[in-house]
């Protein structure tokens, strides 16, 4: 049998090899941190503010007005050194009073109109007003056709930090509009000087991107100087500025008759013409989509907004239009006043029969009426059931609970604004000035998905399933929709009302 092996004979403290520490020390070993082991970091989903704000409601809580801009959040900069002010109404003393009190007089400010009749009511106030002012010059907008309006909504500002920003929104310059009607606003990011010149093979223009931005607007200002050189030095100026920050294209409307098929990379095209190759570079959702717009539509721009875009297969989406009752304008803050800016005609035949064609599209704005059917759906409220609706925005809804475009734009859907149908020569013939701007999610990030925030900016990540970059689109009126009921019927401004509003009115009686 053999002997079982030695045990190892303990080294005492005074053995010669020895390493151990002296008396009263910790080992070595237990002299050093000892960590866990890292936890993986977790990705942090990012989270993008809406593109598109709310402008704030008088008359609403704090809490109904969170991320709404005012007017003076836009001009009470007193670093502002010259604006220009693009609109359809105008008044000079509620525009003068917004900037900052102490710089106001030394604010260069230019005020552009369309009311060419040198008799027109509005151009007579309007001269009376700026008389007042020594630092405020009226340009009247070349109107080459006889019923269109200059109903582009745009402020352009240069600061003394050497910086300017561009403003596209939907309320006219006057206090009804910034008072107690929902309203909409884009605003670039302040956009620094060039420091040299850009060579031109180096721009990204690609459609939605900065440079490209740049260039359709500085051809949209251009266009004032057809018969006079109204924007010439401020087009000359803006072009010294950086716009590479910028995520969005540019869509507006530009009176006269223009080439459908225009090929010149140069030049940009105008109303739904302009539209088209927008949409069609746009990557949708695939299945089933819906188009909602609070504003009324004609047959003209169903098939631009129809377009298929790189993913060919997609089906053509549905159409719904939000537009308010007598009954929703009656009870909303202002009351019938609300209505005067919201317009829709049905008094002709030809006027009615189009309401028939256009009824099973139309819902309410409030969503929350007597009459109609509800759609199915978990209620989000958009916080603007009172505030009237002055907004115009178009926005592509998919199944999967997300967003593939949204649009902010001045105008109203008619053949005035967007164009009429193409003649034998090839070309759209528009009556107005229009301006708006297009945004989708993949612009934010390669990856990103784009859904609807309720009475807030900001998206959070519980919105939708997925670690890919959210993007927020702050939406003003309350889903799922409702209907129109069987007998209900537009809004029509020009038509009388006896029943008292909610304070007490009555409306063209």
């Amino acid at each position: 049998m053999t002997e079982p092996p030695s045990k190892r004979r303990r080294l005492s403290v005074t053995d010669e090899d020895d390493t151990s520490e002296k008396p009263g020390e910790l080992p070595t070993s237990l002299s050093h941190p000892i960590s866990p082991p890292r936890k993986k970091l977790a990705h942090k989903r990012e989270l993008i503010p809406s593109p598109i704000r709310l402008t704030t409601i008088w008359d609403l809580p704090e809490e109904l007005n969170i991320g709404a801009v005012s007017l003076h959040d836009l001009l009470g900069d007193p670093l502002i050194a010259e604006c220009w002010d693009f609109n359809y109404l105008h008044d000079v003393d509620f525009l003068m009073n917004h900037f900052d009190e102490d710089t106001r007089s030394l604010v260069k400010v230019h005020v552009v109109h369309g009311f060419w009749k040198r008799d027109d009511l509005q151009r007579l106030s309007l001269e009376q007003q700026s008389a007042q002012y020594d630092n405020v010059t009226l340009h009247t907008a070349y109107m080459p056709e006889m019923f269109g309006t200059h109903h582009s909504k745009m402020l352009v500002l240069f600061r003394h930090d050497d910086t300017a920003q561009v403003i596209i929104h939907t309320a006219n310059m006057i206090s009804k509009d910034w008072t107690n009607l929902t309203n909409g606003v884009w605003q670039t990011p302040r956009l620094p000087r060039l420091v040299g010149p850009q060579a031109s093979s180096k721009l990204d223009m690609r459609i939605g991107r900065g440079p490209k931005f740049k260039a359709d607007l500085l051809n949209y200002l251009r266009a004032y100087n057809t018969r006079r050189q109204i924007c010439k030095t401020m087009v000359d100026e803006l072009e010294k500025y950086d716009f590479s920050a910028v995520r969005g294209a540019l869509v507006a409307s530009v009176p006269g008759r223009h080439d459908v098929n225009e090929e010149d990379p140069n030049k940009t095209r105008w109303g739904w013409a302009g539209i088209k190759p927008v949409l069609r570079s746009i990557p949708v959702q695939e299945g089933k989509s819906e188009v909602v717009i609070p504003i009324w539509l004609k047959r003209t721009l169903f098939d631009s907004l129809s377009l298929p875009s790189v993913r060919a297969n997609t089906p053509k989406p549905t159409f719904k239009i939000i537009f308010p009752t007598p009954d929703e304008i009656r009870g909303s803050l202002d009351g019938y006043a609300s209505g005067g800016s919201i317009h829709m005609k049905i008094q002709s035949a030809t006027q009615a029969k189009q309401l028939q064609y256009m009824k099973p599209f139309l819902y309410h704005w409030a969503n929350d009426c007597d009459k109609g059917t509800i759609e199915e759906g978990k209620t989000r409220d958009g916080g603007r059931k009172r505030a009237a609706p002055h907004i115009k925005t178009y926005i592509r809804y998919n199944e999967n609970r997300t967003i593939d475009w949204a649009l902010l734009t001045s105008a109203n859907i008619s053949k005035q604004a967007w164009g009429e149908a193409t003649n034998g020569t090839g070309q759209i013939r528009i009556a107005s000035w229009e301006i708006g701007v297009l945004v989708w999610p993949e612009l934010f990030d390669d990856k990103a998905k784009m859904v609807g925030t309720f009475m807030k900016d900001m998206p959070t990540e519980g919105d939708l399933d997925g670690d890919e970059a959210l993007v927020g689109l702050r939406i003003p009126y309350t889903l799922p929709l409702q209907k129109y009921g069987g007998t209900e019927i537009p809004w029509v401004a020009t038509a009388s009302y006896p029943q008292p509003d909610r304070l007490g009115r009555a409306w063209g009686v």
